[in-house]
């Protein structure tokens, strides 16, 4: 009965690798042909053979069954973690245990969808198991690891199971195959550019694909797949085009076309529907009051890539789900899509729908908006446009690049010659309601990041401050705790003592490292 069950897991396997273009039909054949010799996944064998990176392997086999994926090469297992599993049943289940958060034990598996042997393990040693996909080689290699130097007295380090192999792929997949890898392996961009393998930005690094390099003429291909014949004269003469894609059962994408040293590249930004809430990003109740209110200026602020436009889409979507009013959003680039809601919600793009934010904000006023976005408050005229647009009334929501929310309020006021400084922590006294500094940080298993946010709501002590000009001496005040502010190290060390960060990663990524390494001695906030 096993061998029609996994027949079927090999065919989905291939189709979806026929799919996204990343192996021919051909090297299915063949990988077919091996397997049959060899008994083995048809995903190892078609990474033993060099059709695909394990990277992209484990990208797949996690979307198949829905499941964090692991890649043993880089992880380092402890002795304590490997022993709460005997070797045994590691060799009989193909299983290897490889880290633990309170009472869950992360746990690598060839068919993470094998009940039957998570139950066996979570019996063996006592606690639940998360089971994770991973590719059957890398297990078969552990395990060879484990016979000759031993099982449990020492680290695991994965590194040492890494052969070096040469990566045959006779074609780069087609555009829209490369659009469906985008989306499906949530990736937020696609690069692509003569004399370079495609690449995709995912949690904000850019990885490049085991391909070929793309030559001139496939760039050429990739663009007459998705432009018209107008856009193709109107990007010939400017050597430059912006535009949107809709592929229906893909997604929606801002699509970029230049020219570059007498080429062409590309890239594809991935425009989203699912706006993810405010409960879904851990962000404080309190965001969720003040956010309705009717004026004033909220800010998000953080360094670059730390998912400032999340947060900004989702209190918006807070707002159009609530309030009757009308929602003007300048943003560069937009990334998620508003419907309209209880709102009406026009989105504007800098470069494509407007030059500027300044130029965007210069008739708001008169066009009756009451809540206003505006996704970064990087010169004189945007920060001027925000405060001036709050104190007439309007709600501005806001992202600025800063390390913190102090940062962040030094900027604004600082951008501005002296003459007007004077004025301008007066509109920022009275017109601010909250400041929100994040951050992303590694999560303790290696899943992805988890947000950590540092919160100062204005108040009349806060106020006071900003307008004396003694905006650095609110940074003493958050270290306090209260209910209307903290600060980003408190939250880092909250999550560290919860155990969904390594200590290390907190401290990387504190402002104040001894006042970090203090809570964290004292064991709590």
């Amino acid at each position: 009965m096993a061998t029609p069950d996994k027949k079927r897991h090999h065919t989905r396997i291939g189709e979806m690798l026929l799919d996204y273009g990343l192996i021919t039909r051909e090297q299915l054949v063949m990988a077919l042909d091996r397997q049959v010799q060899t008994g083995d996944h048809l995903g190892s064998v078609l990474e033993g053979l060099g059709y695909l990176d394990s990277d992209t392997l484990l990208s797949v086999l996690g979307r198949q069954y829905d499941t964090p994926f692991v890649n043993l090469y880089e992880v380092n297992v402890t002795p304590e973690i490997l022993d709460l599993l005997p070797f045994e049943q590691v060799r009989s289940l193909k299983v290897l245990p490889f880290s633990r958060t309170n009472d869950t034990l992360s746990v690598a598996m060839v068919d993470p969808s094998d009940a039957e042997t998570i139950k066996n393990i979570e019996s063996a040693v006592g606690t639940s198991v998360k089971p994770h996909v991973v590719p059957s080689y890398q297990i078969n290699r552990a395990i060879i690891v484990f016979e000759k130097d031993g099982y449990g007295s020492v680290a695991f380090e994965g590194e040492r199971l890494r052969e070096e192999k040469v990566i045959h792929k006779e074609r780069v997949p087609e555009m829209v195959a490369l659009l469906k890898l985008v989306t499906d392996f949530k990736a937020t961009e696609l690069h692509l550019t003569a004399g370079a393998p495609p690449g995709m930005k995912i949690n904000n690094e850019l990885k490049r694909l085991s391909m070929p390099r793309i030559s001139s003429a496939q760039m050429r291909d990739y663009i007459s797949d998705i432009l018209t014949m107008d856009q193709i004269s109107e990007f010939e003469s400017s050597n430059e085009l912006d535009t949107v894609l809709t592929l229906s059962d893909i997604g929606r994408f801002r699509i970029n076309v230049f020219k570059q040293r007498k080429s062409i590249s590309l890239s594809a930004r991935l425009m989203y529907e699912d706006i993810p809430s405010i409960s879904d990003l851990n962000l404080p109740e309190l965001v969720r009051d003040v956010a309705l209110k009717q004026k004033g200026l909220i800010i998000i602020a953080g360094p670059a890539g730390q998912d400032k436009s999340t947060t900004l889409a989702a209190i918006t979507d807070l707002i159009n789900s609530s309030r009757s009013c009308n929602i003007l959003t300048l943003e560069d680039p937009i990334r998620y899509l508003h419907k309209h809601k209880k709102s009406n919600v026009n989105q504007r793009e800098i470069g494509i729908d407007t030059d500027t934010f300044a130029s965007g904000l210069k008739h708001v006023l008169r066009q009756g908006q009451d809540v206003i976005l505006i996704s970064d408050l990087s010169n004189q005229e945007s920060i001027s446009a925000a405060l001036n647009s709050a104190e007439s009334g309007q709600l501005v929501i806001a992202a600025i690049h800063s390390l913190n929310t102090i940062t962040a309020m030094e900027k604004i006021v600082n951008i501005f010659p002296d003459v007007l400084r004077s004025q301008i922590k007066i509109q920022l006294a009275e017109t601010l309601l909250l400041l929100i500094s994040q951050k992303l940080v590694p999560k303790k298993e290696g899943e992805g990041k988890i947000r950590v946010y540092e919160v100062l709501m204005n108040s009349s002590r806060v106020s006071n401050l900003i307008r004396q000009g003694q905006i650095s001496n609110i940074g003493q005040l958050m270290h306090t705790g209260s209910e209307d502010m903290s600060s980003i190290d408190q939250g880092l060390a909250r999550l560290c003592l919860e155990g969904e960060i390594e200590f290390d990663a907190g401290l990387q990524c504190s402002d104040n490292p001894v006042y970090f390494q203090e809570i964290i001695r004292r064991g709590r906030i």
